[in-house]
């Protein structure tokens, strides 16, 4: 039992496998849309695909039973791509059908795909076409385990599968009676979810992920936030990312809702009105921009007074238990669609002005908090209680403390319950500094008040959390720069570039004698540009969230503790 068990706004069902949660919800949602998006991702000759739980059942096992034939049971299998349904169906085909999934970010460099690739020793990679390139030159490497090749898009390779071929041959399979998926006995305590942190360069961690894990998360949300077989859903945010697959894919299968796929960053207001979206997962940048662009729109209309007039009336009624709030703000409501009821967010902390202002139209924000280690959500609001700036309640069935707290009663999160993942793979060090006495240390520094609320106060070490939820090692690019052989040293920090948006900016320490042997003689503006052409091709070898946008050099070295370890936070103080 967690500390909040009796805090359970709805009684959850619990479920304790994949197969579980599969299989009751074909059975009790058959008829009703589990997906819907646009045919071949078509936005000019709009075809809307749609996908019944049924229909997703017998995907499911027809592509789970294909993969057992070829012997996969217990091995371990790649997946990236967009948010698509080929992922959703290999995602749950793999778990269900007793294998492991290892999920992979869509917006890795070659490099960094081949690297976690290798380590995963997956057997199998399953991927959209723009990865088969990299994963044929895989397949050819001796040290890497890969022996089979499935594209998510129908294309002509002898050395790579269809995955619509595979799936008709696994219809084909059940016709004729094979019954290999009804025979797997899954073991929910077991790896079954492996996935990467953002780690450095060199080795990001593997967190191993049961399934007892996940649905203890599900569960632990379904008595936090009711989603109902009615709502729909915008996936938008990267599906491998566990935010996005543990709340917007796993969670709104569990509760029998509509998933449809989002088009784009630039397209998420048109596909919230084109799809009547209801629930909408994200993170703080997208909403504050949302919501800039409302504050935008009412200032055009010249209608700033009036609508602020109506926020006013409109809280006053609802201190009477009366909300007009849907009705009052109706014409605001539509340019989202209409449906819009509720915003989970998380991944970054966010603007208070913009979780009163969504509240005052009538649309719920509600925050949590989590981590990959903790399948995700170890706190969140809950349809009952909120607290904005807060990162709400530690779920019902987690035990939360604060380690060695201050004088104001902060220290760094602890959590401890049935979400947490099971250690880092192949990595008994890391698991050690990981875990006290059975408690999992977050990262985080926080306190909580005498009626349960978390607040997160900093980071621990030095995690750079930006704007769209995205974290960022310095070190790990701070490792690429310092091999540059004129730099004895840099600092990696965030700045903002403007209200909506952070950037990436270095601090670089150089060597005067070396770098005057690599460019000759300069100026230091010209060493500047010369440093700045190096920086470009680090940032070729990175995802675009980690580029470097600005350089300053030096050749004053960084403030150092007595054991040379850089003073990260003296240093920000500085630039």
């Amino acid at each position: 039992m967690g500390d909040n068990e009796n805090r359970k706004v709805y009684e959850p069902r619990v479920v304790k496998n994949y197969r579980e949660m599969i299989e009751y919800s074909v059975k009790n949602y058959a008829d009703r849309v589990a997906y819907k998006y646009k045919k071949n991702g078509d936005l000019k000759n709009v075809e809307y695909v749609e996908k019944t739980y049924e229909q997703v059942g017998k995907d499911i096992k027809a592509f789970a039973t294909e993969l057992l034939n070829k012997g996969l049971e217990h091995k371990k299998i790649v997946l990236i791509g967009n948010n698509r349904y080929e992922w959703c169906i290999s995602y749950l085909a793999v778990t269900s059908g007793n294998m492991v999934i290892v999920p992979l970010d869509k917006a890795l460099p070659d490099n960094e795909i081949e690297n976690l690739v290798t380590r995963s020793e997956a057997e199998v990679a399953i991927f959209d076409k723009k990865y088969a390139e990299v994963m044929k030159k895989l397949k050819k490497d001796t040290n890497v385990n890969l022996k089979m090749l499935i594209c998510m898009d129908d294309i002509k390779d002898k050395e790579v599968e269809n995955f619509s071929q595979l799936l008709q041959k696994g219809e084909e399979l059940l016709r004729s009676g094979d019954n290999c998926y009804e025979k797997v006995e899954i073991n929910p305590e077991k790896m079954s979810i492996m996935l990467f942190t953002s780690g450095t360069t060199s080795l990001p961690k593997a967190a191993m992920l049961s399934q007892k894990n996940i649905c203890a998360n599900l569960t632990d949300l379904a008595s936090w936030v009711k989603i109902y077989p009615t709502d729909t859903l915008l996936s938008f945010l990267p599906i491998h990312h566990t935010f996005e697959c543990t709340v917007t894919f796993l969670y709104g299968f569990y509760s029998g809702c509509t998933i449809a796929f989002c088009d784009g960053l630039k397209h998420i207001q048109k596909n919230l009105v084109e799809y009547k979206v209801s629930v909408f997962v994200a993170v703080p940048l997208v909403l504050e921009t949302m919501y800039k662009k409302i504050q935008k729109t009412i200032r055009d209309q010249g209608k700033e007074k009036l609508v602020n007039q109506m926020i006013k009336i409109s809280n006053v009624l609802l201190k009477c238990k009366i909300d007009l709030r849907r009705l009052i703000f109706k014409q605001i409501l539509e340019n989202l669609g209409g449906n819009l009821r509720v915003v989970l967010y998380g991944s970054a902390p966010m603007d208070k002005e913009t979780i009163i202002g969504f509240n005052n139209f009538g649309i719920v924000l509600v925050q949590g908090y989590g981590l990959t280690e903790t399948s995700p959500v170890v706190a969140a609001e809950t349809d009952k209680e909120k607290r904005p700036g807060s990162i709400g309640l530690a779920l019902p069935s987690l035990n939360v403390k604060i380690e060695n707290p201050d004088e104001n009663g902060e220290g760094e999160l602890l959590v401890k319950g049935p979400s947490v993942m099971i250690g880092y793979y192949h990595n008994e060090e890391e698991n050690k500094k990981a875990f006290v006495d059975g408690w999992f240390r977050t990262g985080d520094y926080g306190y909580i008040t005498e009626d349960g609320f978390i607040y997160i106060t900093g980071r621990k070490k030095d995690i750079i959390v930006l704007r769209n939820g995205k974290n960022v090692y310095p070190q790990e690019i701070e490792f690429l720069i310092n091999k540059l052989p004129y730099v004895t040293e840099s600092l990696v920090y965030q700045r903002e570039k403007d209200k909506t948006d952070t950037m990436l900016c270095a601090k670089i320490v150089y060597d005067k004698d070396i770098i005057k042997e690599n460019f000759g003689e300069k100026t230091e503006k010209e060493y500047k540009d010369s440093i700045w052409k190096e920086i470009k091709e680090i940032n070729k070898q990175l995802p675009v969230f980690k580029h470097i946008k600005q350089i300053t050099i030096t050749t004053e070295p960084l403030i150092k503790t007595t054991t040379q370890k850089v003073k990260r936070y003296e240093e920000l103080k500085r630039v």
